[in-house]
């Protein structure tokens, strides 16, 4: 990391494992990394908001989902870095990287319902995928985050 870039703080973020009746997990393909890496709803928290209400928020603004139901809050928090490329241009070069809560749900409603043309879409396409295969579809620097929530998970649904 550049020295420049060390001192800048690590943007508050959450994110959601949302699991289907059959347990697959909910990815989708972001708009501006058109390459074949898929993740799970994420983002960042506005002020005043809890982790749970930003959960609910992002959940609902990239995906239209709101029929959902909390399994459970993932304990801790899970960071990641930028790699160099993005340093100073992700998040308007403000952050170094997110320090994520994040939150395993079920999806209580019908895929058709789920609509990723929101107001500010963020996603080209989703899919639901088995949990073993969430680490082989992320982008590199996010790799570490998705196997350590793959293993939470699979303590939880076990």
């Amino acid at each position: 990391m550049e020295k420049k870039y060390q001192n800048l703080p690590l943007r508050n973020g959450v994110g959601i494992i949302l699991l289907n009746k059959d347990n697959k997990v909910f990815v989708a393909r972001r708009i501006d990394n058109p390459k074949n890496f898929w993740q799970m709803p994420q983002g960042g928290i506005d002020d005043g908001e809890d982790f749970l209400t930003a959960a609910y928020r992002e959940l609902e603004e990239e995906t239209s989902i709101n029929n959902i139901q909390l399994i459970k809050e993932i304990d801790g928090m899970i960071t990641y870095l930028l790699p160099d490329h993005l340093l100073g241009i992700i998040w308007k070069g403000k952050y170094k990287g997110q320090k994520q809560k994040w939150f395993l749900m079920r999806y209580l409603g019908d895929d058709k319902d789920i609509d990723i043309k929101t107001k500010r879409p963020e996603f080209l396409e989703w899919k639901w995928i088995d949990l073993d295969e969430i680490d082989k579809v992320v982008v590199s620097f996010k790799l570490h985050v998705y196997r350590e929530l793959k293993k939470q998970v699979k303590k939880i649904i076990n």
